[in-house]
């Protein structure tokens, strides 16, 4: 049951670890900062390293690592004409740290002037990828909903959108225009990074959206239809897929909470090929809301922990697998880690070769899963 077509059965969701010497050129220690192009360079380098990586393992899907970013959604606002990044709080933006301390996230996007796309956003990296392996290079970027959530109706300056409907079809103009300039680079895989729908399983961050005036259920539709407006008419050949979670940097996370909530809904209504599920702890809940996956889609299970460096048995995944297989036929799941290995550059309990660790396993136990190399 092999798969020639994204999601493969062992498949991964795209950040990984920077290495040292990329964090050293990056964040100089001696305030000695390196020209652009000398950084590019070494960011090149390490690239491609990681790419032979990837293809050592056995991987099928490939990324850069997400090694130009600073973190895996800040560069989604510097590219992009019209937003101010600020040191503002969202109003509902936590995160629990790996000891669960509790505490407020900045960085809350604003639209300071009208929102345009003002060149590659990710369409870039993904150029570099394709031209460096013969494998499946797979783009990643942040959902629209980043560009809203945080701050709700004051995600915008009212004078420049006193009707917010103008400023989401802003946005998804900037995400059509960006779709075709990743289309145009020859990729085939496109996966939308999604932390607010499954924000919306959380019952204090629901009440929370509620205090602030919004309705948890519309914001659901509202995150959904601007996805779908994004990706309608997209090419046949390209593969679009949703990864959900609820945080990861540096081993935290922002919320917790089974699928129930929202699954329905987006299951049945979000037009994608398929869905990446962390699933890696009890935060998630169990494999219930899984019965509303349509025949038509997959579900890319995220048993494998980017948050801890303990590598998971291979039996017990083989029985989680088992377990998900009860609301999802097994022809139609796959096998990834639950989230990025470095959803920012600086912070992880893990090392590359934990990472390196992990990343066997998911090609390993989708082997022996389905029975033929992943």
């Amino acid at each position: 049951m092999a798969r020639d077509r994204p999601p493969y059965r062992a498949d991964h969701i795209g950040s990984l670890i920077r290495p040292a010497q990329l964090l050293c050129a990056r964040y100089p220690t001696d305030g000695q900062n390196l020209q652009a192009e000398e950084l590019k360079a070494i960011e090149d380098r390490q690239i491609r390293n990681a790419i032979s990586m990837q293809e050592d393992i056995g991987l099928q899907s490939i990324t850069d690592g997400e090694f130009r970013r600073e973190s895996w959604r800040l560069g989604l606002v510097s590219k992009v004409s019209g937003f101010t990044r600020t040191d503002a709080v969202g109003d509902v933006d936590y995160q629990h740290d790996s000891k669960g301390h509790r505490h407020r996230i900045g960085n809350a996007p604003i639209a300071t002037s009208k929102v345009e796309w003002a060149g590659p956003i990710v369409a870039d990296e993904v150029a570099f990828t394709l031209s460096h392996t013969t494998a499946t290079a797979k783009a990643t970027i942040p959902s629209p909903s980043y560009l809203h959530y945080p701050r709700g109706s004051a995600c915008v300056d009212d004078a420049v959108y006193p009707d917010l409907d103008q400023y989401f079809e802003d946005v998804v103009h900037l995400y059509r225009r960006e779709l075709k300039a990743i289309c145009e680079t020859g990729c085939c895989y496109l996966q939308f990074d999604e932390v607010v729908q499954a924000l919306l399983c959380d019952e204090t961050i629901r009440l929370a959206l509620k205090e602030r005036g919004d309705c948890p259920d519309a914001l659901c539709l509202l995150y959904i239809d601007l996805i779908n407006r994004i990706i309608r008419d997209r090419p046949p050949q390209l593969c679009v897929t949703l990864h959900m979670c609820r945080g990861n940097a540096m081993g935290g996370w922002m919320g917790s909470g089974s699928y129930e909530h929202v699954a329905e809904t987006i299951f049945n209504s979000l037009d994608v090929d398929a869905f990446f599920l962390e699933y890696d702890s009890e935060r998630a809940g169990g494999f219930e809301p899984l019965r509303f996956i349509p025949e038509d889609k997959l579900v890319v299970l995220g048993l494998i922990s980017t948050k801890t460096p303990l590598v998971e048995s291979r039996s017990a995944l083989c029985r989680q697998i088992e377990a998900a297989a009860a609301f999802v036929p097994l022809e139609r799941l796959c096998l990834s880690p639950q989230c990025g290995f470095a959803s920012a550059d600086l912070g992880t309990e893990l090392t590359e070769s934990d990472q390196f660790a992990k990343l066997q396993l998911v090609v390993d136990t989708a082997t022996e899963i389905w029975d033929e190399p992943a």
